[in-house]
């Protein structure tokens, strides 16, 4: 494989060794010689400074994994129009270039941990360390190709900056990302409990870039089998041992929860030197702004955009355990109140925000009697197309509240999930679908449906569209949704029926090409000087 000298943001990147976790000892140190990396504790560093990065591609806003999708949609505050809404898209939109820029600092670290791990001294962990820089290493390209196509595949240490570099195919960056984690599974750690990546991970991941090959044109006939087959591997027998509710509750880390398989890491003890800026942003999102800092300590921080669309609320059913988790769907007078007391009879509700089964005069009645002090939401009124100017007027999505955070838009602490064991088990429902076995694909979905609490799917029920609206179910807000519909081919369809500023036209770009993809940042473009380096066609 060609090897390159330079990343797209023509930048030297220097060390940041922060730790991710606790586990990972934070020991940040300036103006060391190269000798220290080729220590055993040089080399933890670098590594370690691997998993931080992390933090900078997923803690920020989630605009390239969650707008422009049938799921989420602006508020009262506005969203990037170009990613959002697809009409203003190009190579200098807002948010285009953080994914790009991030990803190849990440693979830039992966590179010199790489390089000093030839010289470095033997340690027991050395070559499970190798493994998991490689994994990063390949995460970090799987999240660039989906989103961008074809890039520059680096793999050297860079020392000076190179501004002249290739664009590879997404064939090839493919390949690439198979070969890095199949080399990654043989010397991972074997260990299901471990906060670092492991050998389940690899799995997992490689099940996911296995069946999103499988949908491209240069995909192997066998990719989708392939994929059912690894995660198969990754699932190794485990049911879903604890329920949707207990998982998300804000009680204990998710890396000591049974089912998290994949983690960007954060504690407070990682982020006390700075909370309002070294947290993250997820729990920011999806739901509507409820008050500002005079609320401090009685509800979280909200950003008014990525609201759930009425699609996103459709999906639920009465029965359905994930609604309950999900949503707060009674917000007392102190929002917090529903984690800090174990009976809320006595407490008076700000908000209701009724139900599907629950849409009907005499409920809206009934329940006002009881809570005169509440406003009533009906179903129906609470998504951003209907009412989106006035706070509390969408549903707030509480799975990722941290109630022990301070009040700001970026200090939430608890771990942002990647990948979890009921993912594995719909990647696994769609791969065997896919691979013409849908008997053992539905198999694998109605797990997932059974933990929470819903009745199985029937054969006639099983489709693509029916495993993307299980995914809406399960995964909500988990920065998953851009890349399952592009994944699918579904994002033009799904995203124009569901998004109420989104219609079929907006995709169309230059010579009638579909802004599928999202552009080479023109900021990229400007710092190469190879001037063959191709935009994407939607955008040229």
């Amino acid at each position: 494989m060609k090897k390159i000298k330079h990343i797209a943001t023509a930048l030297f990147l220097g060390l940041s060794l922060n730790s991710c976790q606790d586990f990972l000892e934070e020991d940040v140190r300036s103006n060391v010689s190269s000798e220290f990396y080729n220590t055993s504790e040089g080399f933890d560093l670098i590594v370690n400074s691997n998993y931080s990065q992390l933090r900078e591609i997923f803690g920020n806003e989630p605009w390239l994994f969650s707008a422009g999708t049938d799921m989420y949609a602006e508020g009262r505050d506005a969203e990037p129009p170009g990613l959002s809404q697809y009409t203003q898209l190009d190579a200098n939109s807002e948010g285009v270039a953080h994914l790009y820029s991030s990803c190849f600092r990440a693979i830039q670290l992966a590179n010199t941990a790489i390089f000093y791990s030839e010289t470095t001294e033997e340690s027991p962990v050395k070559q499970n360390r190798i493994g998991e820089v490689k994994f990063l290493r390949a995460h970090a390209y799987f999240l660039l190709v989906q989103t961008y196509g074809g890039v520059s595949i680096v793999t050297d240490y860079i020392e000076e900056p190179i501004l002249e570099f290739d664009r590879d195919s997404a064939e090839d960056v493919y390949s690439f990302i198979i070969s890095e984690l199949e080399e990654s599974l043989d010397l991972v750690e074997d260990n299901m409990l471990s906060a670092r990546v492991n050998r389940r991970a690899v799995e997992h991941y490689l099940a996911k870039v296995y069946l999103t090959r499988g949908y491209e044109s240069f995909g192997s006939s066998s990719d989708f089998a392939t994929a059912a087959s690894y995660a198969d591997d990754a699932i190794a027998g485990e049911g879903l041992t604890i329920s949707f509710s207990e998982y998300w509750l804000p009680d204990t880390e998710y890396t000591i929860k049974p089912g998290t398989i994949f983690s960007v890491q954060y504690d407070e003890s990682s982020t006390n030197q700075d909370p309002f800026k070294l947290g993250h942003m997820q729990s920011s999102y999806f739901g509507p702004y409820q008050g500002g800092s005079e609320i401090a300590g009685d509800a979280p921080y909200r950003t008014y955009t990525l609201c759930p669309t009425q699609y996103a609320i459709n999906l639920f059913t009465e029965e359905d355990e994930r609604w309950h988790a999900t949503f707060m769907q009674e917000v007392y007078e102190r929002y917090f109140d529903f984690y800090d007391f174990e009976d809320t009879s006595s407490l008076n509700v700000a908000h209701y925000y009724a139900a599907a089964w629950e849409n009907s005069q005499q409920f809206e009645n009934d329940y006002q009697t009881e809570h005169p002090e509440a406003t009533f939401h009906s179903f129906g009124s609470y998504v951003p197309s209907i009412n989106p100017n006035n706070d509390y007027q969408t549903i707030p999505v509480k799975k990722f509240d941290d109630p022990a955070a301070p009040f700001g838009e970026k200090t939430n602490r608890r771990d942002i999930v990647l990948a979890r064991l009921a993912e594995t088990y719909l990647i696994a429902a769609e791969a065997y679908l896919q691979a013409g076995n849908a008997a053992i694909g539905l198999q694998r979905l109605n797990v997932v449906r059974e933990r929470a609490g819903v009745s199985d799917a029937s054969p006639a029920d099983f489709d693509i569209n029916y495993i993307l609206d299980e995914r809406g179910r399960e995964l909500l807000g988990e920065y998953h949704r851009w890349f399952d519909l592009k994944r699918t081919g579904t994002l033009v369809e799904r995203a124009s029926m569901y998004h109420y500023l989104i219609e079929p036209g907006n995709f169309i770009g230059a010579n009638g090409e579909l802004k599928i993809l999202r552009p080479i940042p023109q900021s990229a473009l400007d710092l190469n000087q190879n001037n063959n380096f191709p935009q994407n066609p939607a955008y040229q």
